[in-house]
Parts: C-alpha cells; structure tokens; sequence
C-alpha cells in the first residue's frame, strides 16, 4: 500500500472538526518559568496514572518543561479565553499576566483553572514535527463546577448540556470520564 500524499490545509480542516479541550501546560526550571497553550493533551492510562500532550519540535517552551523534569497541566475554564491566547502566543514574562500558585512540582498552576494535573517526565518519543510527552501523574486538583474551555472548527467553544442518551445504554455508574 502506497500513502498518499496529505493537504496540510485540507488536514487541519478535517481535524479541526474535532473538538478538544483546552489546557495550559507549565513547568518550572530553576528561577526559569515557562507555559504554552496545547490542545493536544489526553489521559493516556488508569495504571499506572498516565496522560500525554504533543509540543512542537520548534517551540521554545519545551526545553525549559524538560530540563525541569516535572510539568502541570491546567485544564483551563470557559472563561480563560484571555489566558489561553496569552500562552498560545510568543512573548516574554507570560506569567506576569496571570496570577498563580505553585504546584507540589513546583510548576505554575494558573488562578481559575478547572482543575490541574501534576506530573513527572516519564518518556518522550519523536513523532513527526512534534513530540509525544509523557507524563506520570503525581498530583490532581479539585474540578471546579465551572464549564471547560473548548476549541472547535478555529473557534473557541463551551459545552451544553444534551440528552443523556448514554445513561440506557451503560449498566454501571459513570464517572466523569471515559478512562
């Protein structure tokens, strides 16, 4: 089988149809503080506890999240929209736009985040223009009742509530999540 050859505008479109969630992931390196913005962030396993984000080869905030060996990720709420767009562009002190406090690791966890996820460097893995980080989760925040931060077809978007058509179909009590 021969692969063929991609659209990289025709790529983003299709994957922009997929809606993710939008989160902040810091770290601390020294007195060296650094965060970006990244959408592609998942929980990755149960056991041990496991999640995953993809930063680009070229982005600058990497190395410091590396060298540190320790990072957070902030689950951002609907209303961070300003902080998500301060991370998600270049600048010099992002962190003296927001207020934060420090995670056990040390790394920033950003003021009215939903909830937070502390972890440890375990693996990094080379995937195209990117890299594949994982992190073993050594600390959680408490969700907040506030409604998450989404990002859908370029736009910045929120839940709604739906029809709990699920409930029928699944015989044990759910969590909150699918893990």
């Amino acid at each position: 089988m021969t692969a063929m050859a991609v659209d990289q505008t025709a790529f983003r479109s299709v994957l922009g149809h997929f809606c993710t969630g939008v989160t902040v992931v810091t770290g601390r390196d020294g007195d060296t503080l650094a965060g970006f913005a990244c959408q592609s962030f998942a929980a990755l396993s149960l056991d041990p506890p496991l999640v995953l984000f993809c930063p680009a080869r070229t982005s600058r905030t990497w190395p410091v999240l590396a060298a540190a060996g320790r990072f957070a990720v902030n689950v951002l709420a609907e209303h961070q929209e300003e902080i998500s767009a301060v991370f998600g562009a270049r600048g010099e002190d992002k962190f003296a736009r927001v207020a934060w406090t420090p995670a056990p690791s040390g790394a920033p966890l950003l003021d009215g985040a939903l909830t937070w996820i502390d972890c440890e460097l375990e693996a990094v893995h080379e995937a195209g223009d990117h890299y594949v980080v994982i992190g073993r989760v050594t600390a959680l925040g408490t969700p907040s009742e506030a409604r998450p931060l989404l990002f859908h077809r370029g736009r910045y978007a929120v839940t709604e509530a739906a029809r709990d058509a699920l409930a029928a179909l699944m015989p044990w009590p759910r969590p909150d999540d699918w893990l």
